[in-house]
């Protein structure tokens, strides 16, 4: 059996996920284990331009106005985002499994990496225009830690970022 493959991800995994990482896998041996982050760590002024960047000047405003995220709710939408990828990516490698992970994402993703031996990981997210023309995006964060492959896919499409 080969090493598995850590996913991070802060999006519900769908049908275009799992068939890029049906792709990723390609039949080999390869347990998969899927991280959610229960706090996606977004910085207000980064969203802020996200969202300008992207023409969304509405959003961008409703961002400066909004409430902190409560705690349990956000765990409780990292657990359902979590639920649904499982399900997503059910009966791919030699199976699948999860966890919700506390503290920073890319540390999660690093420890999980480091403690399974993984030789790869893929981080799927949204388009992050910021973070991603600057790369400090979770995957180029990751693969400077790591030192190994980290393939940055955007959810919902086959579009890979650059990292």
């Amino acid at each position: 059996m080969s090493e598995p493959i850590v996913i991070l991800t802060e999006e519900p995994l769908g049908a275009d996920d799992r068939l890029n990482i049906e792709r990723l896998v390609d039949g080999a041996a390869s347990r998969l284990l899927v991280l959610v982050p229960a706090n996606t760590e977004r910085h207000l002024l980064v969203d802020f331009l996200e969202h300008l960047s992207l023409l969304e000047i509405a959003a961008a405003f409703r961002e400066l106005t909004s409430r902190a995220p409560d705690p349990a709710e956000e765990r409780a939408h990292a657990t359902e985002t979590l639920a649904a990828s499982l399900a997503a990516l059910e009966g791919l490698g030699t199976g699948v499994d999860g966890e919700v992970v506390d503290g920073g994402a890319v540390d999660g993703l690093v420890a999980k990496v480091r403690d399974t031996g993984a030789t790869q990981a893929v981080v799927i997210t949204r388009p992050h225009a910021v973070a991603d023309t600057f790369h400090t995006d979770w995957a180029n964060k990751a693969q400077d830690q790591l030192g190994i492959p980290v393939l940055h896919l955007y959810a919902g499409s086959g579009f890979i970022g650059d990292s």
